[in-house]
């Protein structure tokens, strides 16, 4: 029951945000001396170093814009508004304490971003980056983006809003991919295409231990993929087996506690140790998003 909720929430806020995008044909531009709040992020200075005179600014409720042209920050606009709405409503929580806005830096020239990757030592293949409560993204007016790669980014910077001191990395990546697919589907049919939220099921042989998992610092080059699938299933499932429980372990691990510790003290009944939570989720995880979703939701 609490599935179907969750979509006719998502579905709402889409068709809310789909809405806003009708109704308003650009950002409504603001001169950087009068942007409410300046971005203390070094990076932000180097991004707008580039072209300098090009760069046009703007804001709205929770986020601050920096871009070239409004027809291409308007829609970042909006999914950015949406996702918040939709991670605040997911977390149970109001807006973070202070009225703080995260700055998002729009570029448009592959050979801008391709200079700013170098003033900021990116890795050549990225797309974009949350850094320290900022997000600096590629977005090409040339190419229509239909994935959830902006969503993916925009979770990180609202996730960095609510756990200022940050969360392990399985989580992190693991509670973007969670919400981002499920909101990009959702946003996709507000606008009247077909979309579903698809979860990557994973072979039993090639799962990554959640020992190693749930210790890994940054997404391991030679199984990338695999990292990102296995933490999006793994927060899929501990949220889908127990909400409550599930909010209550994601704040004990923003405060550094050990999962090892508070794993079993929150999922009191249902998993006495990791490994008990591993033989469960190794069965979860090689199914097929539906059945495995389900079957958690029935436990």
């Amino acid at each position: 029951m609490r599935c179907w909720s969750i979509l006719a929430m998502l579905i709402l806020f889409a068709a809310s945000a789909v809405a806003q995008i009708n109704e308003s044909s650009s950002l409504t531009e603001v001169d950087f001396s009068q942007l409410s709040q300046r971005d203390p992020n070094p990076l932000g200075e180097k991004a707008l170093a580039i072209h300098p005179d090009q760069w046009k600014h703007a804001e709205t409720e929770h986020f601050i814009y920096h871009f070239v042209h409004g027809y291409v920050a308007t829609p970042v606009s909006v999914e950015a508004e949406f996702h918040y709405r939709v991670i605040a409503k997911e977390l149970e929580r109001e807006q973070p304490g202070g009225d703080i806005k995260s700055n998002i830096y729009i570029f448009e020239r592959p050979e801008d971003w391709q200079q700013f990757q170098a003033f900021g030592k990116l890795e050549p293949w990225s797309g974009g980056i949350h850094s320290a409560g900022s997000l600096f993204v590629q977005r090409n007016p040339e190419y229509k983006f239909s994935n959830n790669l902006l969503g993916h980014e925009i979770v990180h910077l609202v996730l960095h809003r609510f756990y200022t001191d940050g969360i392990p990395c399985w989580l992190d990546e693991g509670f973007a991919q969670y919400i981002s697919k499920d909101a990009h589907a959702s946003y996709q049919r507000a606008r009247g295409y077909i979309s579903k939220p698809h979860s990557e099921a994973i072979a039993a042989q090639d799962l990554i231990p959640l020992s190693v998992l749930t210790a890994t610092t940054h997404p391991p080059s030679d199984h990338v993929h695999i990292f990102y699938d296995e933490s999006e299933r793994l927060v899929r499932f501990l949220a889908a087996t127990d909400k409550p429980s599930f909010l209550n372990l994601l704040d004990a691990l923003a405060r550094h506690q050990p999962l090892e510790t508070v794993l079993p003290r929150l999922y009191s009944g249902r998993f006495s140790s990791v490994s008990a939570l591993e033989e469960k989720f190794r069965e979860y995880a090689s199914k097929d998003f539906g059945s495995s979703l389900q079957q958690a939701s029935n436990e």
